[in-house]
Order: C-alpha cells, then sequence, then structure tokens
C-alpha cells in the first residue's frame, strides 16, 4: 500500500489521494520576454485545466555533454528573473541547486530546491536543501535503486526537512538509451513521500548527437500516461515554444502547443488511479 503523505505546495496539497500537480517550464532560463511569455501560456492551461502548477528553469546547468555548451544566466541574474516570473503568473518556482552554499539565495526566491540526478548521493547538498525548509526534489539517479533513496531521505530528515519528493527520470541499461522502470513509482511512494515523474528527461539519450544530449519526444505522452497509470503524484514536463531552438535539451522537450492538451489527457489518468486507489 503506497503512502505518499500529501505535502503543500503554493497552497496545493500533492500526494496521495490528490489531484495532479504540475511542474513545467523550460530546461534552462533563456530569452526573458520569452520565458515570461512561456510562464504565462503554462499558468493560464493550468488554470484552465484546474491544477495547481510550478514554473520550473534552471539559472545554470552544470551537467552538459560538451564545454561549450550553454549552461544559463548564472545565480544573481538567473534567481532575479525566477523571481520576477513567479511573482508575475502567481506561482511557485523550483530550479536545480548544484553547490551547498547556493541552497540558501535559492531558498529565497524558489519554493521548491531540486537535486539532480547525478548529485542524489552528494550528502552536503542533501543536507544544505534540507536546512532551507523549503520543499526538495530529489532526482533519483540513473544508477540508483529505487529504495535506495530512502538514505537522500534520510540526509534531508537529518537536516529538517519536512517537505521531500522524489523524481523518476530513467534508468541507464546500457550506453546513453534510459529505460523507465515502473515499479520505481511504487517502491518510492512507500517511502512515504510524493513522487514527480519526469516525462521529458526520461526521453533523452545522452551524448547521442555527439555533443548534445538527443531524444525521442515523440514519446513523452505514452510514458507520461504510464507515469500516472503507475501513481505519480507530480508531473513534471520541460516545455518550450520551439524546442529545435532550445539552448538545452533540444531533442527531449515538449513543444508548449502541445502542453495543454497532454495535461487534459493526464488528468484523466490521475482520476482513474485515485478512484482505484480509495
Amino acid at each position: 500500500m503506497s503512502i505518499a503523505k500529501p505535502i503543500t505546495i503554493g497552497g496545493h496539497e500533492v500526494g496521495r489521494g490528490k489531484p495532479l500537480y504540475i511542474i513545467a517550464g523550460p530546461c534552462v532560463l533563456e530569452d526573458p520576454d520569452e520565458m515570461l511569455e512561456t510562464a504565462h501560456t503554462i499558468a493560464a492551461a493550468c488554470e484552465r485545466l484546474g491544477v495547481g502548477y510550478c514554473f520550473k528553469a534552471s539559472y545554470q546547468k552544470d551537467n552538459r555533454t560538451s564545454s561549450s555548451s550553454y549552461r544559463g544566466p548564472g545565480l544573481e541574474a538567473g534567481l532575479a528573473l525566477l523571481d520576477k516570473i513567479g511573482a508575475a503568473v502567481g506561482a511557485p518556482v523550483l530550479t536545480d541547486i548544484h553547490h551547498p552554499d547556493e541552497a540558501e539565495a535559492v531558498a529565497q526566491v524558489a519554493e521548491i530546491l531540486q537535486i539532480p540526478a547525478f548529485l542524489c548521493r552528494q550528502t552536503s547538498l542533501l543536507e544544505a536543501a534540507g536546512r532551507t525548509g523549503k520543499v526538495v526534489n530529489v532526482k533519483k539517479g540513473q544508477f540508483l535503486a529505487a529504495a535506495d533513496m530512502a538514505h537522500a531521505a534520510g540526509k534531508l530528515a537529518s537536516a529538517g526537512a519536512e517537505r521531500i519528493m522524489f523524481t523518476e527520470r530513467g534508468t541507464f541499461l546500457g550506453y546513453r538509451d534510459l529505460t523507465v522502470d515502473f515499479r520505481s513509482i511504487q517502491i518510492m511512494r512507500e517511502l512515504g513521500h510524493p513522487v514527480v515523474f519526469d516525462a521529458t528527461h526520461s526521453v533523452q539519450s545522452p551524448g547521442s548527437t555527439g555533443t548534445t544530449t538527443g531524444g525521442t519526444p515523440e514519446l513523452i505522452p505514452m510514458l507520461a500516461r504510464c507515469g500516472m497509470a503507475a501513481g505519480s503524484d507530480v508531473l513534471f514536463l520541460e516545455v518550450h515554444p520551439e524546442p529545435a531552438r532550445a539552448k538545452s535539451d533540444a531533442g527531449s522537450q515538449l513543444p508548449l502547443s502541445h502542453f495543454e492538451p497532454l495535461v487534459k489527457n493526464l488528468i484523466r489518468y490521475r482520476n482513474l488511479y485515485l478512484e482505484g486507489e480509495s
């Protein structure tokens, strides 16, 4: 029996028995005007659909295939833009942190601090995020068994974190390709925390184009439906107006025009799961 105890994000309850919650936005902050317009479009769609929404984007990307890849505007300018976007659309903000000394500054702007998958075992980073009192979303490492996320939760709890989420985003079973083991959603929910399904990073093929990460974005809707059917409490989508010109993860982002129809469909899957869970 899954026991993903609900937590509160921006006035919405998220977790077992609660409606679908959406985390969505571009991979990394790009043109400020376009980022703001994208956030407004997504927020308006979520309002029409009656679902809670958190805007996501990274102020700086550290895990890039090439040293010449775009990394974002950086901490100071990035947090200023995230703060502006959150206030303008009336939504909480999620962003990644890569270093313990970033946590306090990021917590002044973001409601959710996200631990990147490759850093999910970094004790000092988890403890710093936990001390902020914010929601901490830990992405399960592509190399990690779902049950081992209990150790991440323990590190966060020891630092005072009370609102914790885990994200499923695929597992390496060979070179470059990722495979989603949907058992992971149930296993992580049984650890007592809401589970997020990242339907966009799950279609990645890291480094497959030589200097960037490729992917199969046509599989996003299918994987998202599977994630809802398996019981994920939150849907995570990287969304861009034109993914082909995105400065990061161009091969795996969802076109903005596809967002509302997909989420409308996925709400039905979430509601069916809730009926079966009750």
